[in-house]
């Protein structure tokens, strides 16, 4: 099997400024998503609306919605929305175009409102090596919300699903206890490894770490298998080599994260806790798979 090739790659950030009420936010997400039974759960409204033709996808298969408190506060205050993005690749080719991607889906999903993205990911990288370089990342970016895709590449290394899962639930909660929102991002499905018991395994572990520590989850995994089931390519026609995003699996991932973003805020009322700024600790040399 193939591997991501290891490169270091450069951060990759994209602001975006614009001007507006941001009070009026919640109203025109409420005004254009589905009524939800519980904010805690999947909704299954049938193909999404919001998102793009390419994109849709039954809301129970796309997302599984939580609070964020934090990103709720960057708005009441008026201020830019920071995200740090980290899992995938920053390197040159079709996933360097993701900030991009993301951008203008957020732009659609959360109008009026400024966003900075910064994207940070290592080719290959596995849970524990993104841990490892999390404290130093959180310091630089300062964020409001982590966004992390995850589980991929520790399933194609065949990283110990219970030793995984304990990685990321350390890691997410660390990220909470400093006051930030985390949105997490499944693994990509491919029929190769439909019936891998392992993979399935680093995909189950990452939707109960999402539901354990009560974080909003993109469920990529389902997305894709619905996606790719609606044409005779298959996965093909989203998946490049070496279980990376084409140029609209990318799109419809970016579409994916806004929604699911969105439709946590919009049913989002509580108030955070206040964020505490973490110490940045001497960097480490980060884990990536073997390949």
């Amino acid at each position: 099997m193939a591997h991501p090739q290891q490169v270091l790659a450069a951060s990759a950030v994209t602001r975006v400024r614009r001007s507006g009420t941001r009070w009026a936010l919640a109203a025109l997400i409420l005004a254009a998503l589905e009524p939800a039974a519980a904010a805690e759960q999947p909704v299954d409204t049938g193909d999404q609306p919001s998102l793009s033709q390419e994109c849709r996808v039954p809301g129970a298969q796309l997302y599984t919605m939580a609070k964020l408190g934090a990103v709720r506060s960057a708005l009441g205050e008026n201020r830019p929305l920071k995200i740090l993005a980290i899992g995938g690749s920053a390197a040159p080719g079709a996933s360097a175009s993701y900030p991009a991607k993301l951008e203008a889906a957020l732009e659609r999903a959360l109008p009026k409102t400024d966003v900075t993205i910064d994207h940070r990911g290592l080719p290959g990288e596995i849970a524990s090596g993104a841990s490892e370089r999390l404290r130093t990342m959180v310091a630089e970016a300062e964020p409001d919300l982590v966004v992390w895709q995850v589980g991929t590449h520790d399933a194609i290394a065949r990283v110990d699903a219970d030793a995984f899962a304990s990685s990321l639930s350390e890691a997410v909660a660390w990220i909470r206890s400093h006051g930030i929102d985390v949105v997490l991002v499944d693994p990509i499905y491919t029929a190769s490894m439909a019936a891998d018991v392992d993979y399935n395994r680093i995909v189950d572990a990452v939707r109960t770490v999402a539901a354990q520590q009560e974080v909003p989850l993109v469920r990529r995994y389902e997305a894709l298998h619905y996606l790719s089931s609606r044409t005779e390519k298959g996965e093909g026609h989203m998946l490049g080599r070496q279980f990376r995003l084409n140029d609209l699996g990318l799109r419809c991932m970016a579409e994916h994260v806004a929604l699911t973003i969105a439709t946590s805020l919009a049913r989002t009322e509580a108030e955070p806790a206040p964020k505490i700024a973490p110490a940045a600790p001497p960097l480490t040399e980060p884990q990536r798979a073997p390949g």
